[in-house]
């Protein structure tokens, strides 16, 4: 699910930006900006790159211990981990292009300003374990920041992190089913 929730997330991009500046190739790539060996990855030349920075449990969800399963029945297995996502867009242009990247910047941060839910009812395309996806921009300071792309072992490039909520990850499984009651027996009772 967190890869759909990426790949969602740049093709709402791509499509805004194509959209508004009237280009026909791709402007988003889901990518790192550095590869394993330290070098620049390649195919995020001149592009707005989107990529996973950090992922954490959702702790405002209750832990339930079943689903309903219909037919009178509760399915008991395990629950769907509830994750928050942290996400970094990152203009990657250089010299004379840097006007681009800021230009490139604002308009996500308008897209996302004017739409911060995608779900089903504006993108239908959504994939079918995502219920929806907000997202909120993440206020980094000078040294928080600093640090960050450190981790990512890039220079820094005009960006902005977005907390994504929610994306749930179920492995799916069945441990057993209950029957529930449908309605008491009161002929039962003493």
């Amino acid at each position: 699910m967190i890869d759909a929730a990426l790949v969602h997330i740049a093709g709402q991009l791509n499509q805004a930006l194509r959209r508004g500046f009237g280009v026909a190739e791709d402007m988003v790539a889901v990518s790192n900006i550095v590869e394993l060996d330290g070098s620049v990855a390649t195919n995020v030349a001149n592009k707005l790159v989107v990529m996973l920075v950090n992922i954490e449990r959702e702790t405002t969800m209750g832990r339930e211990p079943a689903r309903a399963g219909g037919w009178g029945r509760i399915v008991v297995g395990s629950m769907p981990a509830h994750l928050n996502l942290s996400v970094m867009v990152a203009a990657n242009f250089g010299g004379s292009n840097y006007t681009e990247a800021l230009k490139l910047i604002s308009a996500v941060v308008a897209f996302f300003q004017g739409r911060p839910v995608l779900d089903h009812s504006n993108t239908p395309e959504l994939d079918g374990g995502i219920d929806r996806l907000t997202l909120e921009i993440e206020n980094l300071d000078t040294p928080a920041l600093s640090n960050l792309w450190s981790v990512l072992g890039g220079k820094y490039l005009p960006s902005v992190l977005y907390k994504v909520r929610m994306v749930s990850v179920d492995p799916g499984d069945v441990k057993g089913q209950l029957a529930t009651i449908a309605r008491p027996d009161v002929k039962a009772l003493p």
